[in-house]
């Protein structure tokens, strides 16, 4: 259940710091596999054909599915600007919190990016993978296409990762797959991002700004529509119902049963 009060607590700065590291080395590693295979791809195909869409789309989707998995237990895996504000908006996480993860997350990207440029003969390093609208989409198509394509991720990530009753285990593979997915449909028509970091990152090497703000704009929009809509759809009226159920006669001979169970484990 969300708790706006957090907003304005104070985190551990030492945890804070371990954290905000580890968003960073998330967000740099799966940049760096994802614009990687941008650059890498082009090698071998002029343009886009099913082949390169699904090779960008697998390595973005299990990339992320190591990052989430091997931050989640530092930083929550995050990896992405959206996410975090999505989160904030419904009080899981405090504002200072969620400023440093997104400046690591940023700073994490252009390492990323920086990296693939450094590896990468001079030949590749058309585009970098920065994102741009793909040939006769308009603007107001690229927003919606990626309102549309961060609501899906940031469905994954709060049933799956928020919700208490959600499969935590399978966490990182769902987030990374909803990504996998997307890509299929979003690479020929926005290039996909679904994440500011990553499009934030290609753009400082490649020099592309062309509509970035789109990569902003529809992401976090995307994803905090979808984060306070899960709320009050689902974990604000299972809450309320846990309550009035557990004040039901019906309810509190179940907890006292429960409790005396605790006491008592030869009770009969």
């Amino acid at each position: 259940m969300p708790q706006f009060k957090r907003w304005l607590q104070r985190p551990n700065p030492v945890h804070l710091a371990c954290a905000a590291t580890a968003e960073m080395f998330g967000t740099m590693f799966f940049v760096f596999v994802g614009v990687g295979s941008v650059a890498v791809s082009s090698e071998f195909v002029q343009g886009l054909d099913v082949v390169r869409i699904l090779s960008i789309g697998i390595a973005h989707g299990l990339a992320l599915v190591v990052a989430v998995g091997a931050a989640s237990g530092i930083s929550g895996g995050h990896i992405n600007p959206a996410v975090t504000i999505s989160m904030l908006v419904v009080g899981l996480v405090d504002v200072i919190t969620a400023a440093a993860y997104v400046a690591a997350q940023l700073i994490g990207a252009v390492c990323g990016a920086g990296l693939v440029k450094a590896i990468t003969p001079a030949s590749r390093h058309v585009a970098l993978g920065a994102h741009t609208l793909g040939a006769g989409v308009s603007v107001g198509q690229g927003v919606l296409t990626e309102i549309i394509l961060s609501a899906l991720l940031v469905y994954a990530v709060f049933a799956a990762a928020v919700d208490p009753k959600g499969p935590a285990h399978l966490a990182p593979v769902l987030i990374g797959f909803s990504v996998l997915v997307d890509h299929i449909v979003g690479v020929p028509l926005t290039g996909a991002s679904m994440n500011p970091a990553r499009s934030f990152g290609a753009a400082v090497w490649a020099g592309v700004w062309d509509n970035h703000w789109i990569y902003w704009f529809g992401t976090i929009v995307g994803a905090c529509v979808v984060s306070i809509a899960y709320c009050l759809v689902f974990l604000v009226p299972r809450e309320y119902g846990d309550k009035v159920k557990a004040l039901s006669p019906s309810g509190r001979r179940i907890q006292a049963k429960k409790r005396t169970l605790l006491v008592s484990p030869f009770h009969s």
